[in-house]
């Protein structure tokens, strides 16, 4: 990944993780992910590095300014000339010409931008361009197939059908075993206790051919084994034997998420949400949102974050929130069923908290948040752990428990 903001930290990586993701599922082992700066020297020491690879992805670089070095150094690389691909040309022209007139920044600065982004290396094969700048797909004689990407993690991944389709990436991808891995996703559950399950698994059998990776991912435990090609029914027993040992944390035995499964059991069973919150500010309520068709599911939601919208938007008494303070298990309660009732919606989620740095007492530390979930059909399931981490970690890991518990009420999860 290219770009001297990256390793600045002014921006934060987003196409390492996807396409290594990508790759995965394609059947490539991932060796590595580096980011590199604009700099023709760090960037070919980069290309030098993974010269044994069967393939090289890049992102980044293919701009219209003096830095954006990627395509030249990517033809140095495997020994070809640019040259401009005439039709990229007037492809990218056509698209900013509207923008140009509009602006009054055409002339002859955007009609070399427009040459530079077209130029392209000798024998190389050029997708079309999601925004300007074209991607490629290029060939070192007797080294990897390389394919160079855009920045901008719209324009990647908008992308990225094209570069599946590429010809030379076909060929490549027929001679890749395809990988068959088996997802399991747990909430509540510390990698150690999947490493000690492992141990004890492996004291029985070899388990050399099963490839086995965990990750925290808000606050979900993801875990792929991924065997090799006749190690596949291995690892379906190594997987049903982690389950059986977790079955209590288990959240999907085929990888699916906690957004995932609600935006499926939500609709499907005709339940609609409604939010209160105080201390996530919204995060809950956009999380809900974040996904498309959720309107069929969320009713709404109010933030109430001072004690004075508590009661006059959602209905907190006010002497409930003075003998047990804003942060209790009382309060989150009365914020679900305030919500629940101002929206005629089936679930409402309350969550009040103390989030820090500052406000905590001996009673009630920073981090401590409660929850409320309860339900047009009287069941209610409450919550109040104190959470580690800073402001920002208690309020995402308050919005991941919030999102479990929406999904514990609406039936979701494995018995």
């Amino acid at each position: 990944m290219t770009g001297s903001e990256l390793l600045t930290g002014a921006v934060r990586d987003a196409n390492g993780p996807w396409v290594a993701r990508e790759l995965f599922e394609l059947g490539f082992e991932v060796v590595r992910v580096e980011i590199v700066g604009d700099r023709p020297e760090d960037l070919t020491a980069a290309l030098r590095h993974a010269a044994d690879f069967a393939l090289v992805v890049t992102s980044g670089g293919l701009g219209p300014t003096a830095d954006d070095l990627t395509a030249e150094i990517v033809a140095g690389f495997v020994g070809v000339p640019m040259e401009l691909d005439e039709p990229m040309r007037d492809l990218i022209h056509r698209r900013v010409a509207r923008w140009a007139q509009r602006t009054g920044f055409g002339g002859p600065a955007l009609d070399e931008a427009t040459r530079k982004q077209a130029m392209v290396p000798r024998g190389a094969t050029a997708l079309k361009p999601v925004g300007t700048a074209p991607g490629l797909v290029v060939r070192q004689p007797g080294g990897p197939l390389v394919v160079v990407l855009p920045g901008p993690p719209r324009e990647l991944q908008g992308m990225w059908p094209a570069v599946l389709e590429a010809e030379p990436v076909r060929a490549l991808l027929a001679d890749v075993p395809r990988a068959e891995p088996r997802s399991l996703r747990f909430f509540g559950l510390p990698e150690s206790e999947i490493a000690q399950t492992l141990r004890e698994i492996g004291r029985a059998r070899d388990l050399s051919a099963v490839e086995v990776t965990t990750c925290l991912r808000r606050s979900e435990l993801e875990v792929d084994l991924r065997p090799l090609p006749g190690a596949e029914e291995l690892a379906d027993e190594v997987a049903e034997e982690i389950v059986e040992r977790h079955r209590a944390n288990l959240l999907s035995a085929e990888g699916a998420t906690t957004d995932e499964l609600l935006a499926t059991i939500l609709p499907a069973k005709g339940l609609t949400v409604a939010t209160g919150e105080s201390c996530t500010g919204g995060m809950l309520a956009s999380r809900l949102v974040d996904r498309a068709g959720s309107s069929a599911y969320v009713a709404g939601g109010v933030v109430a974050y001072s004690n004075e919208a508590k009661t006059a938007l959602l209905g907190v008494p006010a002497e409930m929130i003075a003998e047990h303070g804003a942060v209790s298990p009382e309060v989150a309660r009365a914020l679900a069923d305030g919500a629940r009732e101002r929206f005629g919606a089936a679930i409402g989620v309350g969550v009040t908290g103390v989030a820090g740095p500052g406000g905590g007492t001996e009673a009630k530390p920073v981090g401590y948040v409660c929850f409320c979930v309860t339900t047009a059909d009287g069941r209610v399931l409450t919550r109040d752990p104190v959470l580690p981490g800073s402001r920002g970690d208690i309020r995402e890991r308050s919005t991941d428990t919030a999102m479990h518990l929406i999904l514990r009420a609406a039936g979701g999860l494995p018995r």
